[in-house]
């Protein structure tokens, strides 16, 4: 008897519990949004040449990075907001093209209210991750 007075409980419970789960907002989109568009490697060198789409959400903040190698980039869409560490802080608008030299540990992001399109040409070592977290400042 008190098996069968449990059951109704049970089954309310696991519709309301499904329900709710049901009624959770959608997952948000990641703020970085990296596109490969191709790879070729340098012939006679330790090196590949990477090409591909970087899309910031608006107002998102990378962190401090870095990359193993050389990168130029452009500013394709947006305003994009860029700080190398030691060096003072840039805007760059669409159309204007940036270079970073190998390792160098920097932090950029969507500047204003949109987000930023950047197209980016990476020249690094084989094998490595094409972005490197940095260690946080002493």
């Amino acid at each position: 008897m008190l098996k069968r007075s449990l059951l109704p409980g049970a089954l309310t419970f696991l519709l309301l519990g499904g329900l709710a789960q049901a009624q959770q907002a959608p997952p948000q989109p990641s703020p970085v949004k990296r596109t490969p568009l191709g790879k070729v490697e340098v012939p006679g060198s330790n090196y590949e040449v990477v090409f591909g789409i970087t899309e910031l959400a608006a107002g998102f903040k990378s962190g401090r990075h870095s990359h193993p190698g050389q990168v130029l980039a452009y500013v394709a869409e947006g305003e994009f907001w860029y700080l190398v560490d030691g060096q003072p802080e840039r805007i760059y608008k669409v159309g204007e093209s940036l270079q970073l030299p190998d390792r160098a540990i920097h932090n950029e992001g969507a500047a204003g209210a949109n987000p930023v399109k950047v197209f980016a040409v990476f020249v690094v070592e084989k094998g490595q991750p094409l972005v490197q977290p940095a260690q946080p400042p002493h």
